[in-house]
Protein backbone atom coordinates (compact mmCIF):
# COMPACT_ATOMS: atom_id res chain seq x y z
CA UNK A 1 0.00 0.00 0.00
CA UNK A 2 2.65 2.65 0.49
CA UNK A 3 4.64 2.04 -2.41
CA UNK A 4 1.62 3.92 -4.40
CA UNK A 5 -0.52 5.70 -1.79
CA UNK A 6 0.78 9.46 -2.25
CA UNK A 7 0.24 12.94 -0.86
CA UNK A 8 0.01 15.75 -3.23
CA UNK A 9 -1.26 19.09 -3.72
CA UNK A 10 -2.05 21.30 -6.62
CA UNK A 11 -2.38 25.24 -7.23
CA UNK A 12 -5.74 26.65 -7.74
CA UNK A 13 -6.66 30.06 -7.95
CA UNK A 14 -3.51 30.83 -6.04
CA UNK A 15 -4.20 28.54 -3.51
CA UNK A 16 -3.23 24.80 -2.77
CA UNK A 17 -5.26 22.14 -2.54
CA UNK A 18 -4.83 18.78 -1.21
CA UNK A 19 -5.21 15.56 -2.50
CA UNK A 20 -4.29 11.96 -1.38
CA UNK A 21 -3.61 9.54 -5.05
CA UNK A 22 -3.36 5.68 -4.50
CA UNK A 23 -4.20 2.67 -6.74
CA UNK A 24 -3.38 0.30 -9.49
CA UNK A 25 -6.35 0.75 -11.55
CA UNK A 26 -6.43 2.59 -14.96
CA UNK A 27 -9.55 4.35 -14.51
CA UNK A 28 -10.16 7.45 -12.28
CA UNK A 29 -11.96 7.73 -9.61
CA UNK A 30 -12.58 11.15 -7.74
CA UNK A 31 -13.98 11.10 -4.16
CA UNK A 32 -14.73 14.53 -2.70
CA UNK A 33 -15.21 13.97 1.06
CA UNK A 34 -18.02 16.15 3.18
CA UNK A 35 -17.95 18.96 5.56
CA UNK A 36 -15.38 17.72 7.82
CA UNK A 37 -13.04 19.01 5.37
CA UNK A 38 -13.44 21.96 6.83
CA UNK A 39 -11.79 21.05 9.75
CA UNK A 40 -8.65 18.60 8.56
CA UNK A 41 -7.55 18.61 4.53
CA UNK A 42 -6.47 14.80 3.49
CA UNK A 43 -2.93 16.46 3.79
CA UNK A 44 -0.69 13.84 4.80
CA UNK A 45 -3.21 10.91 5.12
CA UNK A 46 -2.73 9.48 2.24
CA UNK A 47 -1.94 5.49 3.88
CA UNK A 48 -4.82 5.62 6.23
CA UNK A 49 -7.24 6.47 3.33
CA UNK A 50 -5.91 4.38 0.88
CA UNK A 51 -6.41 1.43 3.06
CA UNK A 52 -10.00 3.03 4.01
CA UNK A 53 -10.60 3.05 0.78
CA UNK A 54 -8.65 -0.46 -0.47
CA UNK A 55 -11.58 -1.89 -2.00
CA UNK A 56 -11.53 0.80 -4.93
CA UNK A 57 -7.59 0.14 -5.03
CA UNK A 58 -7.35 -2.50 -7.88
CA UNK A 59 -10.01 -0.88 -10.74
CA UNK A 60 -9.18 2.67 -10.09
CA UNK A 61 -6.21 5.40 -9.56
CA UNK A 62 -8.48 6.67 -6.75
CA UNK A 63 -8.21 10.74 -6.52
CA UNK A 64 -8.88 11.99 -2.66
CA UNK A 65 -9.72 15.50 -2.76
CA UNK A 66 -10.31 18.46 -0.28
CA UNK A 67 -11.41 21.75 -0.79
CA UNK A 68 -9.07 24.47 -1.14
CA UNK A 69 -6.74 25.33 1.56
CA UNK A 70 -7.54 29.17 1.17
CA UNK A 71 -11.34 30.22 0.42
CA UNK A 72 -12.55 33.06 -0.67
CA UNK A 73 -14.77 34.43 2.34
CA UNK A 74 -18.19 33.85 0.22
CA UNK A 75 -17.44 31.07 -1.70
CA UNK A 76 -20.70 28.82 -2.90
CA UNK A 77 -20.62 25.37 -3.24
CA UNK A 78 -20.37 26.33 -7.29
CA UNK A 79 -17.42 28.20 -6.39
CA UNK A 80 -15.66 24.90 -5.16
CA UNK A 81 -17.17 22.71 -8.21
CA UNK A 82 -15.44 24.96 -10.39
CA UNK A 83 -11.90 24.65 -8.69
CA UNK A 84 -12.40 21.25 -8.44
CA UNK A 85 -13.08 20.92 -12.44
CA UNK A 86 -10.00 23.14 -12.55
CA UNK A 87 -8.14 20.39 -10.23
CA UNK A 88 -9.36 17.38 -12.62
CA UNK A 89 -8.53 19.06 -15.65
CA UNK A 90 -5.19 20.36 -14.69
CA UNK A 91 -4.41 16.52 -13.92
CA UNK A 92 -5.67 15.46 -17.31
CA UNK A 93 -8.59 13.88 -16.50
CA UNK A 94 -11.28 12.73 -19.51
CA UNK A 95 -14.54 11.21 -17.92
CA UNK A 96 -13.66 9.98 -14.46
CA UNK A 97 -16.16 8.57 -11.84
CA UNK A 98 -17.18 10.99 -9.57
CA UNK A 99 -18.24 9.48 -5.41
CA UNK A 100 -19.70 12.78 -3.36
CA UNK A 101 -20.49 12.53 -0.32
CA UNK A 102 -22.43 15.12 2.09
CA UNK A 103 -20.94 18.28 0.55
CA UNK A 104 -19.00 16.45 -1.60
CA UNK A 105 -21.91 15.54 -3.17
CA UNK A 106 -23.31 18.73 -2.94
CA UNK A 107 -20.07 20.30 -4.62
CA UNK A 108 -20.53 16.84 -7.43
CA UNK A 109 -23.71 18.23 -8.45
CA UNK A 110 -22.66 21.44 -9.80
CA UNK A 111 -19.27 19.66 -11.47
CA UNK A 112 -21.77 17.59 -13.38
CA UNK A 113 -23.79 20.00 -14.72
CA UNK A 114 -21.07 22.68 -15.44
CA UNK A 115 -18.51 20.27 -16.29
CA UNK A 116 -20.21 17.27 -17.94
CA UNK A 117 -17.21 16.17 -19.96
CA UNK A 118 -15.53 15.47 -16.66
CA UNK A 119 -17.45 13.13 -14.91
CA UNK A 120 -18.70 9.57 -16.72
CA UNK A 121 -20.69 8.13 -14.08
CA UNK A 122 -22.05 9.94 -10.64
CA UNK A 123 -22.85 8.73 -7.04
CA UNK A 124 -24.28 10.89 -4.80
CA UNK A 125 -24.09 10.07 -1.29
CA UNK A 126 -26.16 11.22 1.61
CA UNK A 127 -26.65 14.76 0.64
CA UNK A 128 -29.22 17.25 -0.70
CA UNK A 129 -30.31 19.03 -3.53
CA UNK A 130 -30.96 22.54 -1.67
CA UNK A 131 -30.38 23.60 1.82
CA UNK A 132 -33.84 22.45 3.40
CA UNK A 133 -35.11 23.13 7.01
CA UNK A 134 -33.02 19.94 8.76
CA UNK A 135 -30.11 20.93 7.20
CA UNK A 136 -30.16 24.62 8.24
CA UNK A 137 -31.24 23.82 11.70
CA UNK A 138 -27.69 21.39 12.33
CA UNK A 139 -25.39 22.89 10.29
CA UNK A 140 -26.64 26.71 12.03
CA UNK A 141 -25.66 24.58 15.50
CA UNK A 142 -22.20 23.37 14.38
CA UNK A 143 -21.33 27.21 12.97
CA UNK A 144 -22.54 28.76 16.40
CA UNK A 145 -20.17 25.72 18.49
CA UNK A 146 -17.33 27.02 15.53
CA UNK A 147 -17.43 30.01 16.51
CA UNK A 148 -17.49 29.80 20.22
CA UNK A 149 -14.76 27.51 19.50
CA UNK A 150 -16.48 24.37 21.32
CA UNK A 151 -14.54 21.75 19.18
CA UNK A 152 -15.38 18.84 21.34
CA UNK A 153 -19.12 19.67 21.52
CA UNK A 154 -18.82 19.93 17.76
CA UNK A 155 -16.84 16.43 17.18
CA UNK A 156 -19.84 15.04 19.38
CA UNK A 157 -22.91 16.47 17.95
CA UNK A 158 -21.88 15.49 14.60
CA UNK A 159 -21.14 12.16 15.51
CA UNK A 160 -24.54 11.85 17.54
CA UNK A 161 -26.55 13.33 14.14
CA UNK A 162 -24.51 10.69 12.01
CA UNK A 163 -25.27 7.50 13.23
CA UNK A 164 -27.07 4.53 14.46
CA UNK A 165 -27.87 4.13 17.86
CA UNK A 166 -26.82 0.81 17.85
CA UNK A 167 -23.15 1.84 16.30
CA UNK A 168 -23.52 5.43 18.84
CA UNK A 169 -23.86 2.73 22.06
CA UNK A 170 -20.90 0.69 20.63
CA UNK A 171 -18.61 3.69 20.16
CA UNK A 172 -19.72 6.73 22.20
CA UNK A 173 -16.86 5.31 24.80
CA UNK A 174 -14.15 6.69 22.61
CA UNK A 175 -15.84 10.24 22.78
CA UNK A 176 -12.82 11.72 24.97
CA UNK A 177 -10.08 10.51 22.02
CA UNK A 178 -12.00 11.62 19.27
CA UNK A 179 -12.20 15.45 20.62
CA UNK A 180 -8.67 15.19 21.89
CA UNK A 181 -7.52 15.40 18.22
CA UNK A 182 -8.23 17.46 14.62
CA UNK A 183 -8.94 20.49 16.14
CA UNK A 184 -7.86 23.03 13.53
CA UNK A 185 -5.78 25.69 14.43
CA UNK A 186 -8.73 28.07 13.56
CA UNK A 187 -12.63 27.55 12.28
CA UNK A 188 -12.56 29.91 9.63
CA UNK A 189 -12.12 27.54 6.74
CA UNK A 190 -15.23 25.35 8.37
CA UNK A 191 -17.44 28.26 8.64
CA UNK A 192 -16.96 29.20 5.11
CA UNK A 193 -17.94 25.72 4.06
CA UNK A 194 -20.79 25.24 6.19
CA UNK A 195 -22.43 28.79 5.14
CA UNK A 196 -22.19 27.68 1.58
CA UNK A 197 -24.16 25.11 2.60
CA UNK A 198 -26.62 26.79 3.81
CA UNK A 199 -27.00 28.75 0.69
CA UNK A 200 -27.00 25.31 -1.65
CA UNK A 201 -29.68 25.04 -4.25
CA UNK A 202 -28.90 23.28 -7.17
CA UNK A 203 -32.71 21.89 -8.33
CA UNK A 204 -33.55 23.66 -11.13
CA UNK A 205 -30.67 22.87 -12.68
CA UNK A 206 -29.92 19.40 -11.99
CA UNK A 207 -32.16 18.38 -15.01
CA UNK A 208 -29.19 19.36 -17.30
CA UNK A 209 -27.07 16.14 -15.79
CA UNK A 210 -26.06 14.16 -18.83
CA UNK A 211 -24.40 11.35 -16.96
CA UNK A 212 -25.76 7.92 -15.48
CA UNK A 213 -26.48 8.68 -11.64
CA UNK A 214 -26.97 6.98 -8.45
CA UNK A 215 -28.32 8.75 -5.27
CA UNK A 216 -27.63 6.71 -1.83
CA UNK A 217 -29.66 7.83 1.31
CA UNK A 218 -30.43 6.85 4.53
CA UNK A 219 -34.17 6.89 5.71
CA UNK A 220 -33.16 8.09 9.55
CA UNK A 221 -30.44 10.64 7.85
CA UNK A 222 -31.08 13.74 10.49
CA UNK A 223 -28.23 15.96 8.88
CA UNK A 224 -29.85 16.28 5.38
CA UNK A 225 -33.03 14.81 6.07
CA UNK A 226 -34.83 11.19 5.40
CA UNK A 227 -36.46 13.25 2.44
CA UNK A 228 -32.55 14.74 1.01
CA UNK A 229 -31.88 11.62 -1.39
CA UNK A 230 -35.84 10.96 -2.70
CA UNK A 231 -36.29 14.59 -3.53
CA UNK A 232 -32.37 14.71 -5.28
CA UNK A 233 -33.25 11.82 -7.23
CA UNK A 234 -36.35 13.31 -8.70
CA UNK A 235 -34.65 16.37 -10.09
CA UNK A 236 -32.32 14.01 -12.05
CA UNK A 237 -34.14 12.37 -15.37
CA UNK A 238 -32.79 8.70 -15.26
CA UNK A 239 -31.47 9.05 -12.03
CA UNK A 240 -31.07 5.09 -9.50
CA UNK A 241 -31.86 5.71 -5.67
CA UNK A 242 -31.06 3.22 -3.01
CA UNK A 243 -32.37 4.14 0.57
CA UNK A 244 -30.76 2.52 3.80
CA UNK A 245 -33.65 1.96 6.11
CA UNK A 246 -32.40 2.25 9.38
CA UNK A 247 -29.59 4.27 8.86
CA UNK A 248 -29.06 7.50 8.58
CA UNK A 249 -26.06 10.29 7.55
CA UNK A 250 -23.31 7.69 8.20
CA UNK A 251 -24.71 5.19 5.73
CA UNK A 252 -21.68 5.32 3.82
CA UNK A 253 -19.99 3.79 6.57
CA UNK A 254 -22.77 1.89 8.66
CA UNK A 255 -23.54 0.23 5.35
CA UNK A 256 -21.92 -2.98 4.71
CA UNK A 257 -22.36 -3.04 1.25
CA UNK A 258 -21.90 0.95 0.30
CA UNK A 259 -18.54 0.59 -1.67
CA UNK A 260 -19.99 -3.16 -3.19
CA UNK A 261 -22.83 -1.14 -4.44
CA UNK A 262 -20.88 2.01 -5.45
CA UNK A 263 -18.53 -0.10 -7.45
CA UNK A 264 -20.96 -2.57 -9.34
CA UNK A 265 -23.10 0.60 -10.40
CA UNK A 266 -19.60 2.31 -11.64
CA UNK A 267 -18.97 -0.75 -13.80
CA UNK A 268 -22.39 -1.15 -15.29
Amino acid sequence: MQNYAENRTLIVDDSEMDYVVFGRGDRPLVMLPGLGDGLSTVKGKALPLALAYRTYARDYRVYLFSRKTCLEENASIRDMARAQGEAMAMLGFSRAAVLGVSQGGMIAQHLAVDRPELVDKLVLAVTSARHNPVLQTVVSRWMELARQGRYRELMIDTAEHSYSEGYLKRYRPLYPLLTRVGRPKDFCRFLIQAAACLRHDAREELGRVSCPVLVIGGTEDRIVGPEAAPELAECIPGCRLFLYEGLGHAAYEEGRDFHVRVQSFFHT
